[in-house]
């Protein structure tokens, strides 16, 4: 009986550890810096949910991501990331560079359904 016992404690205390995750809660994505490039250079995103988008700069010297439509702009150095937060969204596309590279590094988000 005492495994038993233990057995339900522990249970009850995993489901009590545990985070429910919601419907508004934000939906995370990966974009890279490489090159002077966004990989992906288009990325598709849930309309009507709030976004993190976790941009990594694994090149060797400092980006800006920037989006006047998102409403976003952060610098992030060499091989770092950073984290940004956008939504929600309607549909649409949202264009965003590296502002420092703006001539290679392009990309868009593709916000649809809802």
């Amino acid at each position: 009986m005492r495994v038993y016992l233990t057995g339900v404690t522990a249970l009850a205390t995993l489901m009590a550890m545990s985070v429910p995750v919601r419907a508004d809660d934000p939906v995370t994505f990966r974009l890279t810096i490489k090159n002077h490039t966004f990989d992906p250079a288009e990325l598709a995103v849930p309309a009507g949910k709030r976004l993190i988008l976790i941009v990594h700069n694994a090149d060797d010297t400092p980006a800006e991501f920037e989006s006047h439509e998102l409403g976003a702009e952060k610098i992030i150095s060499a091989g770092r990331e950073a984290s940004i937060r956008v939504g929600p969204l309607t549909a649409g596309h949202y264009p965003f560079a590296d502002e420092f590279h703006q001539d290679q590094a392009r990309g868009v988000l593709i916000a649809a359904g809802e």
